[in-house]
């Protein structure tokens, strides 16, 4: 294949997508979900609409642009080994493999075992000659490369046994959010979307709030009432309730609108169900509080975006095909193997 037909093949998937009946997502769906509990069909929907958004005709061909991809003459074995937080989180370093021309070898997180089989699927009919690019395997062994993401812990894993062959592994990310005092009702609505998409689960999921002053917090969780419906899912609401009682048991001080908690602290990563918050007094200062955290933020959202390298409110689960994770330029490694 030639990188215009790859190039063809993504796009067209991208189409597919767009083009499902009601009958076959409601039919994909209910497989999904009974595979993942966290993955509702207003998640699915979410994810597959980002997909729809990535492979846009216009924006592949000109992400593509900035690469030099010669046609691979001796195509690479690839290990993908993907997370399984987000539906079809993987989907991004799938696509980064088949597009620069080498071979997929994906082992599947049990908790997203549906979603990426039913996209290879689709991808190979548009494609057949797709078909033999992407294998499916439990233990990936002696492959020329490897993409790996996950957790702190299991990037230590990683690095012992991938360590020695060219790979890209990838640990812990979140988001946080920079508050100026200055929003409305309707930016924290936009907000909210960053916070409860996916439920939190994602490192594009804002866990963590930086405010001028704490009292700006009771303004916004007022604000954000109409979020109250993730407490209808039972994951979601157990982690309420866990995290609800582990405040109040230790008399730990918090806010609470019956569906987050907002808790102070220094750390970034908070539970499903909590958001985390600090105060800052100036702006240069924040921005050395984050620079020191660099490697643990996936990204920043603000009001307007007018936080430097920020995204607006409402936007950070819309990535695009050049965001890439943990700021890894996955195309450029994959270029690089020849």
């Amino acid at each position: 294949m030639t990188l215009q037909e790859r190039i063809a093949a993504f796009v067209g998937l991208g189409e597919r997508i767009d083009q499902l009946s009601n009958a076959e997502f409601e039919a994909l769906v209910f497989r999904v979900e009974n595979n993942n509990s966290w993955f509702t069909p207003d998640q699915v929907k979410l994810a597959l609409q980002g997909l729809v958004n990535m492979l846009d005709e216009k924006k592949m061909k000109s992400w593509i642009g900035a690469y030099d991809l010669s046609e691979v003459k001796s195509p690479k074995s690839i290990g993908v080994l993907m997370a399984g937080n987000i539906p079809a989180v993987g989907f991004h370093d799938l696509m980064m493999v088949l597009i620069a021309g080498h071979m997929a070898c994906v082992k599947l997180s049990s908790a997203d075992q549906v979603l990426i089989k039913w996209l290879v699927g689709e991808l190979e009919s548009i494609s057949p000659a797709f078909k033999g690019r992407v294998v499916f395997e439990e233990m990936l062994k002696a492959k020329d490369a490897y993409i790996a993401t996950g957790s702190d812990n299991s990037a230590r894993y990683f690095n012992y046994y991938f360590g020695k062959y060219p790979s890209v592994i990838r640990k812990n990310r979140t988001s946080v959010a920079v508050l100026d005092g200055k929003e409305t009702p309707d930016d924290y609505r936009e907000l909210a979307k960053d916070i409860f998409q996916y439920y939190g689960l994602g490192c594009r999921n804002v866990s963590k709030v930086f405010v001028k002053d704490a009292s700006q917090l009771q303004d916004f969780l007022t604000a954000i009432e109409g979020y109250n419906f993730v407490v209808s899912h039972h994951k979601y609401l157990n982690n309420y309730d866990y995290n609800k009682s582990i405040y109040l048991v230790n008399g730990d001080q918090h806010l609470d609108n019956g569906f987050l908690l907002c808790k102070q602290s220094d750390e970034l990563v908070s539970p499903v169900a909590v958001l985390y918050y600090e105060t800052y007094e100036g702006v240069d200062a924040l921005k050395d509080r984050l620079a020191a955290q660099a490697e643990k933020i996936q990204c920043v959202v603000s009001k307007g975006a007018w936080y430097p390298e920020s995204v607006p409110f409402g936007k950070a689960q819309q990535p695009e095909i050049s965001d890439y994770a943990d700021h890894v330029d996955t195309m450029a490694f994959l270029q690089g193997l020849g």
